[in-house]
């Protein structure tokens, strides 16, 4: 029982490579679009292109790397919490409090809330009620399992999810069109204060999460099984529900829900890479990185009209997933 380790030298190759196929990903992504750009003439100075590449392109691939990354991270880490392979950063109820307080906001017409952009604002707000209320209705006294925590974050999501229709249903056109926008989730250029606020808070998470693979380890297995060596599962369920949530609302108080980087990017690298968390963490937050970058750079050129990036995720995703799933069945059978 347990996981299998991964060696040091594996882990090096997979992820040097990882990181040079995504860094590659970076740098040719913001070249591809509706129109043209010249880097050399961007470089200069010269307009349009060094404002459609520097003011454009170039946050909305750095929004659409910290994003995937950090979804991805997040997918990893309530799979190995819950010990559910259908986990993903939305299961527990904090990407639905993010957008239950967005569409508040926009019903209610908000316009800034302290010194934040209303929808961000209010997105965190939601996020940060319902993951309050989901831990308190998950406790028994002082103990904490992944089961109660599980049902908790998907009945709360329920009720969230019913909110959101109520207003939905009670807005006026304008405002209808504002939520199902905010809804199917999108990544837009941001300004370069709100990048590095973000990349501030994604980057050391991930990192932290990445250093504690171990005990994700442990709790994949089970939580007897952390007990029986020296981890404590509560402490580290609380922990590792805080981090990911924090990780989900800071991304879609920006984004949106942005569905499927969470579950398929974990699922595909475990399968050709293993459960040890050592590795499949780092790697899924530069594979998720990348693509989700792919995704919209795919949404923002395959179609003169601009489709919802979620949409791209779906549809890339779903296939490729399902083919994963057939090819690793088949290995089994031969």
């Amino acid at each position: 029982m347990g996981i299998d380790p991964v060696t040091p030298a594996r882990a090096a190759r997979v992820l040097l490579l990882a990181l040079i196929f995504t860094a590659a990903v970076a740098v040719v992504t913001p070249l591809i679009g509706p129109s043209s750009i010249s880097l050399t003439k961007a470089f200069r100075g010269e307009w349009p292109d060094a404002q459609m590449f520097f003011g454009v392109r170039w946050p909305r691939t750095m929004l659409a790397m910290l994003a995937g990354g950090a979804l991805a991270v997040a997918g990893v880490l309530f799979q190995a919490l819950l010990r559910d392979p259908l986990a993903t950063p939305y299961t527990l109820g904090v990407s639905g409090g993010a957008s239950l307080g967005a569409v508040i906001a926009i019903c209610f017409g908000l316009h800034s809330l302290a010194g934040l952009p209303a929808l961000w604002a209010a997105a965190l707000a939601g996020a940060a009620v319902i993951l309050v209320i989901v831990l308190a209705v998950a406790a028994e006294g002082r103990r904490l399992s992944s089961f109660t925590l599980l049902l908790a974050g998907i009945t709360i999501n329920s009720v969230v999810t019913s909110l959101i229709m109520l207003l939905h249903n009670l807005a006026s056109v304008g405002q209808t069109f504002a939520i199902v926008h905010w809804l199917m989730g999108n990544i837009d250029p941001v300004d370069a204060p709100t990048l590095i606020a973000l990349a501030a808070i994604i980057l050391p998470l991930c990192f932290a999460v990445c250093m504690a693979a171990r005990q994700w380890n442990l709790m994949s297995v089970g939580e007897e099984w952390a007990a029986a060596r020296g981890a404590s599962p509560q402490r580290l369920l609380l922990i590792g529900y805080v981090v990911g949530s924090v990780l989900t609302a800071s991304v879609t108080a920006i984004t949106g829900p942005i569905g499927f980087v969470g579950l398929i990017v974990p699922h595909a690298l475990r399968l050709r890479l293993g459960g040890d968390h050592r590795l499949l963490m780092p790697a899924s937050f530069l594979a998720g990185a990348a693509f989700l970058t792919i995704c919209d750079t795919v949404a923002r050129s395959i179609m003169s009209v601009e489709i919802p990036v979620s949409v791209v995720t779906a549809l890339i995703g779903g296939p490729f997933f399902i083919a994963i799933l057939r090819s690793k069945r088949r290995s089994l059978w031969l």
